[in-house]
């Protein structure tokens, strides 16, 4: 195999990598704000997905609304699903596949609220406006 050949594969490896760590998720992991909430019947809901991290890690959501939490999984067998949420007395093994609803009451402008995985490698944040 020629010098040429073995550089190509090279490569081509290495796009491949970052395509499958990077680049299949339609989530931003930027910590960019971005909107990942829905008002139905009166009540704010904020979806987060937990696996191998949280996603997004920055959301943005209306104060002064009650608000729940869907925490989604889908093969979570990292610290991921070990979800602890201080400000609201939360700390709970998610199931590895499913959605966990969690009331974290009415927030005011200007607050946050933090979750973080038991171990402290990842965490989301929610910035009410």
């Amino acid at each position: 195999m020629n010098k040429t050949v073995s550089i190509i594969i090279t490569l081509g490896l290495i796009v491949a990598v970052g395509i499958i760590f990077a680049g299949g998720s339609k989530t931003n992991n930027t910590g960019e704000a971005v909107q990942n909430s829905e008002i139905k019947d009166g009540v704010q809901y904020i979806t987060i997905l937990a696996s191998g991290r949280y996603s997004p890690q920055t959301s943005t959501a209306k104060a002064g609304i009650p608000t729940k939490l869907i925490v989604k999984t889908n093969g979570a067998y990292d610290c991921s699903a070990s979800l602890v949420i201080r400000d609201v007395g939360f700390q709970k093994i998610l199931p590895q596949t499913g959605e966990t609803e969690i009331d974290i009451g009415t927030k005011n402008r200007g607050e946050t609220l933090q979750g973080v995985c038991s171990m402290g490698m990842y965490s989301f944040v929610i910035n009410f406006s």
